[in-house]
């Protein structure tokens, strides 16, 4: 698995850690608990996943040349790591309430399955090309999709710990 995404798997491994499924499923009036994160990350770890075999079977990248405004938006994210706070998730990330014990068996699938399906893109159109755009971001190369899943990863990490801590 790639350094990133191995780094990811870890961090929400450590993160989830001895949280029963009701540690998961608590949360505060207004937000997200630990599970609806998870179901989250999962979500948008298969909205890739789609992306990238959509690419696959086109037999050529899917993604537009950059703006300027997006450019500086990716050089923000996988360049330097900052994750913007307070964005709302686009509608077909948000969680829809897949069971808590479905969502931590899938999560590590479907992350395995994103790896495989970036690698095969990046193996196919090259290391620089930018394969497919993201819904905010616009068109990342494979190393930069890598990169945006482990900095807004990270950043629901933080989410998860505060939510676990929250509870003692």
């Amino acid at each position: 698995m790639d350094l990133y995404l191995q780094r990811l798997q870890d961090a929400l491994a450590s993160a989830t850690a001895g949280m029963s499924a009701q540690d998961l499923a608590r949360h505060p009036d207004g937000k997200w608990s630990a599970a609806e994160v998870l179901e989250h990350l999962y979500l948008t770890y298969t909205g890739t996943v789609k992306g990238m075999e959509r690419c696959l079977q086109a037999g050529r990248p899917l993604a537009n040349p950059p703006t300027l405004k997006q450019r500086v938006s990716i050089l923000a994210v996988t360049g330097v790591g900052y994750f913007p706070e307070g964005r709302q998730a686009p509608s077909p990330t948000r969680p829809r309430g897949m069971p808590t014990e479905q969502v931590t068996v899938e999560l590590e699938k479907q992350l395995a399955a994103m790896d495989e399906a970036i690698s095969r893109c990046e193996a196919r159109y090259g290391k620089r090309t930018r394969v497919l755009d993201h819904p905010v971001l616009g068109p990342l190369t494979a190393h930069q999709w890598r990169k945006f899943h482990w900095i807004h990863g990270r950043h629901h990490v933080k989410q998860i710990q505060r939510l676990r801590s929250a509870r003692t």
